[in-house]
C-alpha cells in the first residue's frame, strides 16, 4: 500500500464520495492549489493519519486540512488499540481522560484537563459525545461496546457553532459503520483472562438493489470481576452486557437520502467496588508548625469497624483487589440505554440540507453498598426506587453551501432538545450505622477502648457511662444514646424531576480571502430552561429529635460541648438525611441565554504546511445540584420551606485562544498547537465524604488576603470583579512517521497547566468559596496530569508472497503525577505510570481471516482512577492537619477509599470478514 502525501479536499471528493454522501456531508469546494497538489486517489483508510477524511467541520475534509485541532482515528487503529468503548480512548489520545466511579452508568471525559467532575446527573458534560451526530446527555453512554466504528474524531476546545449542542472544553464525536450495498459482514470471538467472552459481528447488504440496504450490528460481552468479596464469596465489576444496532439506509437519488438507527443496549452488572487506600490516623505532633505531622499506631475509626465485626482485607495492600461487602446489599447496576434517529440529507440547487431527529431513554439502576466496606453503615436498597432516567428528544437541522464562485462557504442551522431527567434516591443509614456513629462520638471524646462497648446503647461501657456522663452531662449523653438507635431509616424515596429544554442557532461561514488565506466566523445562541420539582420522603425521625434535645447546647459558650452537640445533630442528619424536610415544597426554575461564537485564520504558505490562529467563546449550561444537603430546613430544626435555589449553579463559561500548524507529506506528518483557555463559573462537584458540593469557581479581581485558604466558609467574599478561575494552557504535539507501506509510528505529547487562580470564590456573586476547597487556590486541577506521551507502532508485513500478512502493534501511554480528587487531599495523589497494549497476530489474504494474540495494560501497572473519603467513616484529611494544625484539626482520622483501574488483561481473538 502507497502513501501519498498532499491528500486535499479535492482529492476527499472523488477518493471518498461514497462516505461523504452517504453520510450526507458536503465536501469541502478545492482551491487551485489544492488541485495542483492532488495525488493518486487512496484507500478508504490509510496508515497515514493525515489522510482520514473527518467531519468535525461539518464538512468531509482531510484532517489535515482542518484548522482546528482535531485527533481521529480509523478502524484499524481502534481494533490494533482495543478500543471498544470511549474510555479505551485514551491510549491514543494524549488530551483525553476518561474515568468512571461509583457506577459503570458514570464517566468522565476531560480534553486538556477539563471535564466535568463526579457522580451527580445534575451536570451535564463540559466534553460532549455524540454517537452518528445524536448528542448523549451524559458521558457514561459512551461507555457502553459501540460496534464496528468508522473512526472517532476528538475536538479540543469550545464547541457549538457547527452542531447541535455546545460543550465548553471539547466534544467526541463517533460514526459508525453505515450499511452498504453489496452483502457482507463480520464475526470475532474473544476469549481473555478473568473467563472474559466477547462475540461481536455484523451483517449488511441491499433490501433494494442500489436503494435501500440494511446492517445488523451485535456484541455479547461477559468478564468476572477484579475485584474479590473475601464475605460473600464472589466479584465485582464484572461484564455483563448485551449491544444490538439495526439501520436502514434509503437512497433513492444521488441527491436524497435517509439513514434510520435503532440501537439497545442492557447491562446487569456488580459495580463499582473500593478499596481501602489509606487507613492512617494522622495527628498534629507540633502545634503551631504548619507542614509537620506524625501518625498513631493505631486509627481509631477502623478500630470501631472492626469492633463490628469490619474486615478490612486491602488495608496496607489496595491492589490485592480484595474487599468486603455487607451480605443482601446487593447492586442492582442494571443500565438500560436505547433510542431511534433519522438522518436526512438533501442536495438541491447547490443547497445541503441535514435533519437529524432522535429520541433516546437511559435508565440506570443505583442500589447497593454506598460504604464499600462489610459493617452497615449505609445502602440503597435493592427495591427499584434508586435510579436515574433520562428522556431525551433532539432535533438538529443544517443548510449549508458555496456562493462567491466558491469563495464563501456557508453554514446555519437549529437545534432544540427536551429532556425529562428523574434522579429516585432511597438512601439509608444501614443496620450499624447508629452503633457505629454512637462509637465515633465516644471515641473522639475519649478513645480509650475500655470506655466503649458497641453492644451497649451509645456504644458505652458501665464505667464509660459513668465517666462521660460525668464529663459530659446526661443531655449529651442522652443524645449519643439517641443516636445509636439510628437504623435502616432514611430517604423512603426522594425524587428529583428536572425538565430542561432548549434552543440554538448557529453560523459557521469560511471565506477564502485568497488561494490560500481563510478566515473562518461562527457564532451561536444559546437559549436555555430548566424547572425542578422534588418531593422527599425520610423516616429518620432521630435527627429532628437530636436538633430540639440539643439545641441549647448548640450555643454554649462551652466549645466542646458545642462542638460535641453539632457532632452528634451531624451524625443524626447528615447529608439533610431527616423527616423535617419531609413534604416540604421544592420547586423552581431558570431561564439563560448566552452568545457564543469563534473566529478562525488559516494560512497554507506552501501546499504541505497549514498555519491557524484561531479565538473561541464556549458555554455550558446551569442547573441544579441533584442532592438534598443544601436544603437543611435549619439547623434548629424547625421545618420552612425548602429553598430549591440553594440548588442552583451558574452557566460556565469560556474564552479559549489557539495557535497551530500541521505540517503534511507522504512520509511524515505533524501537527502542534498552542492553546490557552480560561473558565469561568467552571462548575465543581465534591464529595466531602457526607454529600456533595456543587459550586461555580471563580477568581476575585480584590486580593483575599488568604481568606480562600482558610478553614471558614464564610470567610473570602469578594467585593470587586468575579474573573475566570480555571485557567489551562500549554502545547499538544501530534506527529506520525510512515517509512514504509506497511510501517507506521505514531506519537503524541499533552503540556498541560491546568490551575486554579488565586483568591477564589464559589459563585458569580462572589460568595466565600466552601472550605472543605482550600487547597485549590494557585494548584493543579484534579485528574490534570502536566505531562501525557502516548506512541503506537504498527508493523503488518506480507509473509512470503503468500498472500498472509503479520500484525505486530504496541502502543503505550506514559502520565506525570496528579491528584485524582477534586478536593486535593494529599491522600488522593495517584504517581505518575505507564500503561502498555500490544496485538500480535497473522491475517488471510484480504484480511478475510484473522487470529490474534492481545494484551491491555501488559506490564499489569498499579494505579487509581479517582480516591474518595470513605463515606462517614472518620473526619479530616491530612491536609488539613499539616495546614491548620491544632486545635481544630489535631487529629485527621477520615478513611480514604480508591475506584481502581483495571489489572493485566490478555486474550485471543479470532476475526472473519465475508
Amino acid at each position: 500500500m502507497r502513501l501519498w502525501g498532499i491528500l486535499l479536499a479535492s482529492t476527499a471528493a472523488l477518493t471518498v464520495t461514497g462516505t461523504a454522501s452517504a453520510q450526507g456531508l458536503r465536501t469541502v469546494a478545492p482551491t487551485p492549489q489544492d488541485k495542483a497538489a492532488a495525488a493518486t486517489p487512496q484507500p478508504a483508510e490509510s496508515a497515514n493519519t493525515a489522510d482520514i477524511v473527518v467531519t468535525a467541520t461539518r464538512r468531509s475534509q482531510r484532517l489535515s486540512s482542518v484548522p482546528i485541532a482535531v485527533s481521529a482515528y480509523g478502524a484499524a487503529a481502534l481494533q490494533n488499540s482495543g478500543a471498544t468503548d470511549i474510555r479505551q480512548m485514551t491510549q491514543l489520545a494524549p488530551s483525553l481522560l476518561v474515568a468512571s466511579t461509583g457506577s459503570e452508568a458514570n464517566a468522565t471525559a476531560r480534553v486538556r484537563g477539563i471535564g466535568t467532575v463526579g457522580d451527580n446527573p445534575g451536570l451535564e458534560s463540559s466534553v460532549a459525545v455524540f454517537i452518528d451526530g445524536v448528542y448523549r446527555s451524559r458521558t457514561g453512554s459512551g461507555l457502553n461496546d459501540l460496534g464496528e466504528v468508522e473512526r472517532i474524531e476528538v475536538l479540543r476546545g469550545p464547541q457549538g457553532t457547527l452542531s447541535g449542542r455546545n460543550s465548553s472544553a471539547g466534544a467526541i464525536s463517533i460514526y459508525t459503520k453505515y450499511p452498504e450495498f453489496t452483502f457482507g459482514g463480520y464475526g470475532e470471538v474473544s476469549y481473555g483472562n478473568y473467563d472474559a467472552v466477547r462475540v461481536a459481528g455484523a451483517v449488511t447488504g441491499p433490501v433494494v438493489s442500489d436503494t435501500l440496504a440494511f446492517r445488523i450490528d451485535g456484541v455479547y460481552g461477559k468478564r468476572d470481576g477484579f475485584y474479590h468479596d473475601v464475605v460473600n464469596n464472589t466479584d465485582y465489576n464484572n461484564r455483563d452486557r448485551v449491544f444490538v444496532r439495526g439501520q436502514l439506509f434509503w437512497k433513492p437519488t444521488t441527491d436524497f437520502s435517509v439513514r434510520l438507527i435503532g440501537d439497545y443496549t442492557h447491562r446487569d452488572e456488580k459495580c463499582c467496588g473500593a478499596v481501602y487506600v489509606d487507613t492512617r490516623e494522622k495527628i498534629d505532633p507540633t502545634p503551631g508548625v504548619a507542614g509537620d505531622y506524625a501518625v498513631n499506631p493505631q486509627n481509631r475509626i477502623v478500630n470501631i469497624l472492626r469492633s463490628l465485626g469490619g474486615v478490612l482485607p486491602s488495608d496496607g495492600n489496595p491492589y490485592n483487589r480484595l474487599i468486603a461487602q455487607t451480605p443482601g446489599r446487593s447492586y442492582s447496576n442494571v443500565t438500560e440505554d436505547y433510542g431511534v434517529s433519522a438522518r436526512v440529507g438533501w442536495n438541491f440547487d447547490n443547497i445541503q440540507l441535514i435533519s437529524i431527529s432522535a429520541y433516546r431513554e437511559y435508565k440506570a439502576g443505583g442500589a447497593g453498598d454506598v460504604d464499600y466496606g462489610n459493617v452497615d453503615l449505609i445502602y440503597r436498597a435493592d427495591d427499584g426506587l434508586s435510579y436515574r432516567q433520562f428522556k431525551t428528544f433532539t432535533q438538529e437541522t443544517r443548510l449549508s453551501g458555496s456562493i462567491f464562485d466558491n469563495r464563501l462557504d456557508w453554514l446555519v442551522g437549529g437545534y432544540y432538545a427536551h429532556e425529562d431527567l428523574q434522579v429516585s434516591d432511597n438512601l439509608k443509614f444501614g443496620s450499624q450505622y447508629g452503633a457505629f456513629a454512637a462509637c465515633r462520638i465516644v471515641a473522639t471524646v475519649n478513645p480509650a477502648a475500655a470506655l466503649q462497648n458497641p453492644a451497649n446503647p451509645g456504644c458505652l461501657s458501665t464505667a464509660g457511662r459513668s465517666v462521660l456522663t460525668g464529663a459530659l452531662g446526661q443531655t449529651l449523653i442522652d443524645g449519643i444514646d439517641r443516636l445509636s438507635t439510628i437504623r435502616n431509616v432514611g430517604a423512603v424515596r426522594d425524587l428529583y424531576d428536572q425538565t430542561s429544554s432548549n434552543y440554538a442557532f448557529f453560523t459557521h461561514n469560511i471565506f477564502r480571502l485568497t488561494d490560500t488565506l481563510s478566515l473562518t466566523g461562527g457564532l451561536r445562541y444559546t437559549s436555555e430552561h430548566k424547572k425542578l420539582r422534588a418531593s422527599f420522603d425520610n423516616n429518620n425521625t432521630a435527627c429532628p429529635a437530636q436538633q430540639a434535645a440539643l439545641r441549647p447546647l448548640l450555643a454554649s459558650s462551652n466549645a466542646t460541648l458545642a462542638g460535641l452537640a453539632g457532632g452528634i445533630i451531624t451524625l443524626s442528619c447528615t447529608g439533610n438525611s431527616s423527616s423535617a424536610i419531609t413534604g416540604l415544597p421544592v420547586a423552581d426554575k431558570i431561564d439563560e441565554g448566552q452568545f457564543t461564537g469563534t473566529t478562525v485564520v488559516s494560512w497554507k504558505p506552501v501546499p504541505s504546511t497549514l498555519l491557524y490562529g484561531s479565538y473561541a467563546r464556549g458555554y455550558k449550561a446551569g442547573g441544579y445540584n441533584l442532592d438534598r444537603s443544601d436544603l437543611t430546613a435549619n439547623v434548629f430544626g424547625t421545618p420552612t420551606a425548602a429553598n430549591a435555589a440553594n440548588l442552583r449553579f451558574d452557566p460556565e463559561t469560556v474564552n479559549a485562544y489557539e495557535l497551530g500548524v500541521k505540517y503534511t507529506s507522504r512520509k511524515f506528518t505533524a501537527n502542534v498547537a498552542a492553546f490557552r483557555s480560561e473558565f469561568k463559573n467552571f462548575q465543581l462537584n465534591t464529595f466531602n465524604g457526607t454529600n456533595y458540593i456543587v459550586q461555580n469557581i471563580g477568581s476575585c479581581s480584590n486580593d483575599l488576603a488568604g481568606a480562600d485558604r482558610d478553614n471558614s466558609a464564610t470567610t473570602g467574599t469578594c467585593t470587586g470583579t468575579v474573573k475566570a478561575g480555571v485557567v489551562t494552557q500549554g502545547v499538544e504535539l501530534e506527529a506520525g512517521a510512515y517509512p514504509a507501506p506497511d510501517v507506521t509510528f505514531n506519537i503524541g505529547y499533552t503540556y498541560a497547566e491546568t490551575n486554579y487562580r488565586n483568591n477564589l470564590v464559589g459563585s458569580n456573586a462572589g460568595e466565600a468559596l466552601n472550605n472543605a476547597l482550600f487547597l485549590l487556590p494557585g494548584s493543579m486541577m484534579s485528574n490534570a496530569p502536566r505531562h501525557v506521551v502516548t506512541t503506537s507502532a504498527t508493523w503488518s508485513p506480507e509473509i512470503a508472497g503468500s498472500g498472509l500478512t503479520a500484525l505486530f502493534y504496541v502502543d503505550g501511554r506514559m502520565t506525570s503525577d496528579y491528584n485524582t480528587g477534586s478536593d486535593l487531599f494529599a491522600e488522593k495523589m495517584q504517581d505518575g505510570f505507564f500503561l502498555m497494549n500490544a496485538r500480535i497476530g497473522l491475517r488471510g489474504p484480504e484480511q478475510r481471516w484473522a487470529v490474534e494474540f492481545w494484551g491491555q495494560n501488559i506490564l499489569n501497572t498499579n494505579y487509581q482512577q479517582v480516591a474518595f473519603n470513605s463515606p462517614f467513616q472518620g473526619a479530616n484529611s491530612l491536609s488539613q492537619v499539616q495546614r491548620f494544625g491544632s486545635p481544630s484539626f489535631a487529629t485527621a482520622n477520615t478513611l480514604f477509599q480508591s475506584f481502581l483501574a483495571e489489572p493485566r488483561t490478555y486474550g485471543i481473538t479470532l476475526r472473519s470478514r465475508f
